[in-house]
């Protein structure tokens, strides 16, 4: 793994879980491992929950905390070493950051219960059933992407005002109805609940521990209307989101075409997607919303633009969408490549939507070159001029073509007609593995790749 030290460099380091019972809570096993520790690391919070009956030296984590892992574990690496976590750590905790660096074998967790699983034997909910959001170091817009009528979510707070953060925000969502508990320290002797409306949370309300979990039943209300005085629309699950869902200045996909172009897209958990020539926003959101592990990188070349993808992202539940400002193919530079045989390159994409700037020089190259084996490419367009370059790459790669035509029932005088939108012209091909050079690859010759037939529907 990146980082980790050789094991034979290392002793075993213990990772103990502490609740805001402290010392009472832990196993037996977790206290003979902080009694026994040369030194333990942690949160000034987590450390001062110790007795005096721990003689270990104490340090806390130097922030940022991310680049100190490594050297701080280096550093100590011949004493017998113990980490403080809050709760479980292997849920949103350090436990993660600690594998990176250790392996799963260079570590010994003792889980505490978590702040979620308490919440829930408070609040009488089925753990499976609820959906749980970290605002810890995270934008606390990501809620957004968890609200839907009658479900229950758990918000991990990152301190005191977290609670009316997500109040507004639940507000703002058309979602004001929604009743909030917050349960402060949960597990120990100072424990705390309270609880009203998002739309009515008042001052008085963020009076609360900075330890503390926000539950949220959520109830839809009368949907809150825009700037420009219409409705915001009810969200789904699925892929095409209304039009009106976004702020656009006319560059969007539009519904009917965006659905269709994430099935040809294909997102599935964990996979990143480079959306050339981003507009709105629209396909490398409804990409990262498909699943909460999906990934994009929207490449937009007009600053105005690029600032209304961050501020649709963040409005629709994916403020992790990463925005590149600049023009492809030089935008594309320093992103991801593919990887080589038998490697895993994280920042390979594995698929590629461009929408416009098909046909600038070096795009589709540029592209091409850098999507993973066994990625999904997916171009649209409008013009005759791209279209006769889809025309040719299909030809030469294969893949799937198709043109998708929409019709919308308007008003025509007093009377009622259909009125066709512009037709776009879809190619969609999957990439092969890489195979050796030939004159049938004039692509990228250098390195030898071919396309597949693709699998997708449009």
């Amino acid at each position: 793994m990146s980082g980790q030290t050789s094991p034979s460099e290392w002793r075993r380091v213990d990772l103990v879980g502490i609740g805001a019972d402290g010392w009472a809570g832990l196993t037996d096993g977790a206290r003979d491992a902080l009694t026994s520790a040369d030194v333990i690391i942690g949160a000034p919070r987590q450390l001062d929950l110790l007795p005096t009956v721990v003689s270990a030296e104490r340090l806390t984590w130097p922030s940022p905390l991310p680049p100190a892992v490594g050297p701080l574990l280096a550093r100590h690496a011949d004493r017998a070493l113990a980490v403080l976590a809050s709760g479980d750590p292997m849920h949103y905790g350090i436990g993660r950051l600690l594998v990176c660096h250790l392996g799963a074998d260079g570590l010994r967790v003792h889980a505490h219960p978590s702040s979620i699983s308490l919440a829930c034997a408070r609040l009488g909910w089925a753990v499976e059933d609820v959906a749980v959001v970290s605002a810890v170091g995270r934008d606390v817009h990501t809620l957004a992407a968890a609200l839907y009528p009658g479900r229950r979510v758990l918000v991990l707070s990152s301190g005191s005002g977290t609670p009316a953060q997500v109040a507004a925000l639940l507000a703002e969502s058309g979602f004001g109805a929604s009743t909030l508990t917050v349960l402060g320290d949960l597990g120990g002797a100072r424990e705390s609940r309270c609880g009203g409306t998002a739309s009515g949370w008042g001052v008085e309300r963020e009076q609360v521990p900075p330890l503390n979990v926000v539950a949220i039943e959520t109830r839809r209300g009368a949907a809150p209307s825009d700037q420009a005085g219409r409705e915001t629309p009810r969200l789904h699950l699925g892929a095409g989101l209304p039009d009106s869902a976004y702020e656009t200045d006319g560059q969007l996909t539009k519904w009917e075409v965006r659905a269709l172009t994430l099935a040809a897209l294909a997102p599935a958990p964990g996979e990143l997607l480079w959306d050339i020539g981003g507009g709105t926003g629209t396909i490398g959101i409804e990409w990262m919303r498909a699943h909460r592990s999906c990934r994009a990188i929207a490449v937009e070349r007009r600053e105005d633009r690029a600032a209304r993808i961050e501020r649709n992202a963040a409005a629709l539940g994916v403020p992790g969408l990463r925005v590149v400002r600049g023009a492809a193919p030089q935008a594309l530079d320093g992103l991801g490549s593919a990887p080589e045989p038998g490697s895993s390159d994280v920042d390979a994409p594995d698929a590629i939507f461009v929408g416009g700037g098909l046909g600038v020089d070096g795009v589709f190259e540029a592209c091409w070159r850098a999507l993973r084996p066994g990625g999904r490419f997916v171009a649209n367009t409008v013009t005759l001029e791209s279209e006769a370059l889809l025309i040719d790459l299909q030809a030469r790669l294969g893949g799937r073509l198709v043109r998708l035509e929409v019709s919308r029932a308007e008003p025509i005088g007093g009377y009622t007609g259909w009125v066709p939108a512009r037709p776009v012209t879809q190619w969609s091909v999957t990439k092969s593995a890489p195979a050796a050079a030939s004159a049938g690859d004039p692509v990228d010759e250098s390195a030898g790749e071919s396309a597949s037939q693709s699998g997708e529907s449009a």
